[in-house]
Order: structure tokens, then C-alpha cells, then sequence
């Protein structure tokens, strides 16, 4: 009988060893699992945003130009949106055409200001008039403006003129208005062809996180390093040739 109750002593007390070991496991495999938890995250994150504020957004438009067959709709919705004045465009349509006679076909290329990421007209501006605001939308501030142009000299897809009745630098600014309403620039609800779609570049799920993810894009002038968030589908090399030598 002793036998046996040192025995039953023996068991009990490798059973009190054991508790607090199966305890702390449990502990221990809760806390590695929450540290892979947050390393998925961040890694995710990281993806899609190196900013210091993940929850901004990052608007950008893509334009498929396989869709595009150039009615110019897009640049008379945006002047007739933005009350732009005649002789001045914040949206339009250039034409283009490739190939020799009898094989010709005309190409067409939408431009709009590129919204920057980093953005040169901001930079030299004097009066701190160009901000990015919480969408990532390039914002001309027009109370600060003091129409000296610089930017309008700086920019290099020349996507920014002086308005000929406020003096001051205009550009498209993706309809802010309209997006605070929740409505879609004017540009993109107007296309016949549905060639444009606007997105946060921040979110996988948008439409243009999809587009971008799912087709080979392009951005005009790639070499100034300027990170501009509007892309291309389907624009070709000759296309981007003649873009660049209409605003150089």
C-alpha cells in the first residue's frame, strides 16, 4: 500500500508539473498565432501603400484605350462639368495615325492631369497653391494662387493652364464635387465605351486595382519619374511617341 500511495504522490505531482507547462503552451501558441496575424497584415498592407497613413486613399483613373474610339465626349462633359472657358481644356482627346496608305487606322489617347504622386508642379510652386488631398487628388488651391505660372511651366504632361477670366492655374481635379456626391467624374459616367474607370489604387477590390493587376499598363512619360496615377491600356509605343512630341 505505501508503494502504491507513493506512487499516487509520483503521478499527482508530475500532474501539477504538467498544468502550468500545457497552460503556458496554450499562452504561447495564442501569442505566435496573434504575430502571425499582424505580420499578414502589415505584409498586405505594404502592398498596396508605403505612406504613413494607410487609410487615404489613392484615386487614379485607367483608361483602355482598345475601347476608346475617340467621339471627344469625355472633353465636352468635363467643360460643360467644370465651366471650363473656350479656348482652354482640362480633358481632351488626341488623334493620332498609324501606318501608310492603304493601311491606316487612327489611334486615339484621352490625357488628363496625371495627379502626381510626386508631383514637380507642387514643388516650385511659391505660394504652396498645390496640394494632394485625402483621395490623393492633385488640388489646385485657387485663394492661394498667384497666376505666376510656374507650374504651368513645370508640369511636363502640360496639363495645366492659366483661366482666362480668374487668372489663376486650372486642371482637372477628378470632379471633387462630384465624388463627394458619390457620382463618378464626369469624364468616365459620360463615355460611350466605358474606357474609363476610376478606383483606389489602395484597395485590391476596386476596379482599377483589377485592371491594373489583370492588363499590361502603360503612363505617359515614365522616365520623368513623377508616379502619375492615371494608366493605359493598349498604348503603344508610336502613340507615346507623338504624345510626347505634341507637349515638348
Amino acid at each position: 500500500m505505501a508503494n502504491k500511495s507513493d506512487n499516487s504522490d509520483k503521478v499527482t505531482e508530475a500532474t501539477k508539473e504538467k498544468l502550468p507547462r500545457r497552460d503556458f503552451l496554450k499562452k504561447g501558441g495564442a501569442a505566435v498565432a496573434t504575430a502571425v496575424g499582424v505580420a499578414g497584415v502589415l505584409s498586405v498592407g505594404s502592398i498596396h501603400a508605403k505612406n504613413k497613413s494607410r487609410q487615404k486613399k489613392r484615386l487614379a483613373m485607367v483608361i483602355d484605350l482598345r475601347k476608346c474610339f475617340g467621339c471627344h465626349g469625355c472633353s465636352v462633359a468635363c467643360k460643360a462639368q467644370n465651366d471650363v472657358p473656350l479656348g482652354v481644356w482640362r480633358s481632351w482627346v488626341i488623334t493620332t495615325e498609324k501606318g501608310k496608305y492603304p493601311n491606316v487606322k487612327r489611334q486615339f489617347l484621352p490625357v488628363l492631369c496625371n495627379h502626381c504622386e510626386n508631383t514637380p508642379c507642387a514643388k516650385g510652386c511659391p505660394a504652396s497653391a498645390i496640394v494632394h488631398d485625402k483621395n490623393g487628388i492633385v488640388q489646385q488651391l485657387e485663394d492661394r494662387c498667384i497666376g505666376c505660372g510656374y507650374c504651368i511651366q513645370t508640369c511636363p504632361y502640360k496639363m495645366r493652364f492659366k483661366h482666362p477670366t480668374k487668372k489663376v492655374a486650372n486642371k482637372c481635379n477628378f470632379c471633387t464635387e462630384r465624388l463627394d456626391q458619390g457620382l463618378k467624374p464626369a469624364c468616365v459616367n459620360t463615355c460611350n465605351s466605358k474606357a474609363r474607370s476610376i478606383g483606389d489604387l489602395n484597395d485590391p477590390n476596386s476596379e482599377v486595382s483589377k485592371l491594373i493587376a489583370h492588363n499590361p499598363v502603360k503612363t505617359l512619360l515614365p522616365e520623368q519619374n513623377t508616379k502619375p496615377k492615371v494608366f493605359y491600356i493598349g498604348l503603344d509605343d508610336s502613340m507615346y511617341e507623338k504624345r510626347a512630341s505634341v507637349i515638348n
